[in-house]
């Protein structure tokens, strides 16, 4: 039953951002909202758009994509490679596909990055040239190198982007040596704009135990549901590689070293714990400076939750 009193249009078309950091809940709210509001749901998530990789990414189970599809998810094979810029374009389609049911989009998931291009834009960049990308790793002596080289190149880009996340800091220096000028330069000639009512949710973990704990129980259920499995059947396909951003992914780079013979069993679980963790609080960070974002405090009882987004989107 729809709850009454919100107009889905009003003067512009609504669309519900539901973000936060990782295991905490929001594709278990999100589908729970279904029951209160016309929204249909699209997953914001990097890792979610492989076809393969479920149980590592905690990807919703058969039964609810059954009853509660999920649009974006499973769109690429894990050797495929996938952008910003391909994301804006078809979460823009299947926003736009969504209202002309007349219904509410609900974005759902934790890639910052991507609510980031949705909301702001990405200027018109080069396209990616993998002669400059392994001209740029081969020269990478240093782990931190890429970071080091985008501080002298575009300090302010630098400052945004984690000195681990080797897609988005390859993907700054490629635009600068091709097109001799900074992401930032870019960014900053960009007048996009949405012609939505945006209502953006986060929920917010209680405090920082509780979502260690949280995201050390999600590791172990992943290895008791077979994610060791999981990763074989790709890790024995032959034709993919730990340099794939499907396969740096958190987790997967873990179980893949393991199978390696590089780190032992308990090293793997170790590091894929610390780098969830290190993932949550990057999240967590974006969050803390994100605008126009309406918080809500984790609850273990959805209808609360559920409860609190209906009013904000009442008043509003």
């Amino acid at each position: 039953m729809y709850v009454k009193n919100i107009n889905i249009y009003k003067k512009k078309p609504i669309v519900i951002f539901l973000m936060g950091p990782t295991a905490c809940g929001k594709s278990h709210l999100a589908i729970y909202l279904r029951k209160y509001l016309p929204i249909e749901l699209i997953s914001v998530d990097s890792t979610l758009i492989y076809r393969g990789m479920d149980i590592g990414t905690d990807k919703p189970n058969f039964s609810d994509l059954s009853s509660h599809p999920h649009r974006l998810l499973n769109i690429k094979d894990p050797i495929e490679q996938y952008s910003a810029a391909e994301f804006q374009k078809d979460v823009l389609k299947e926003i736009d596909d969504i209202i002309k049911l007349g219904k509410i989009p609900c974005l759902v998931g934790g890639t910052m990055f991507y609510y980031n291009t949705l909301l702001h834009g990405l200027s018109i960049l080069p396209p990616s040239n993998i002669k400059i990308r392994e001209f740029l790793l081969q020269n990478s002596h240093d782990k931190n190198f890429l970071h080091k080289k985008l501080e002298l190149i575009d300090p302010i880009s630098a400052s945004r982007i984690h000195k681990n996340d080797f897609q988005r800091l390859l993907r700054a220096l490629e635009v600068f040596y091709l097109s001799g000028k900074s992401l930032t330069e870019l960014k900053e000639h960009n007048n996009y704009q949405l012609p939505y009512n945006i209502f953006q949710f986060a929920i917010m973990p209680p405090d920082k135990e509780w979502l260690n704990n949280k995201i050390e129980r999600r590791v172990k259920k992943m290895l008791i549901l077979g994610f060791q499995k999981e990763v074989e059947i790709l890790f024995l396909r032959g034709d993919l590689h730990i340099n794939l951003p499907s396969i740096r992914s958190i987790g997967y780079r873990q179980m893949w070293e393991y199978l390696e013979y590089k780190n032992s069993y308990q090293e793997m679980f170790n590091k894929i714990i610390y780098a969830t963790r290190k993932l949550a609080k990057h999240q967590l960070t974006w969050l803390k400076k994100w605008k126009n974002l309406n918080k809500i405090l984790y609850h273990p009882i959805p209808d609360i939750l559920v409860q609190n987004i209906l009013n904000i989107l009442k008043k509003k």
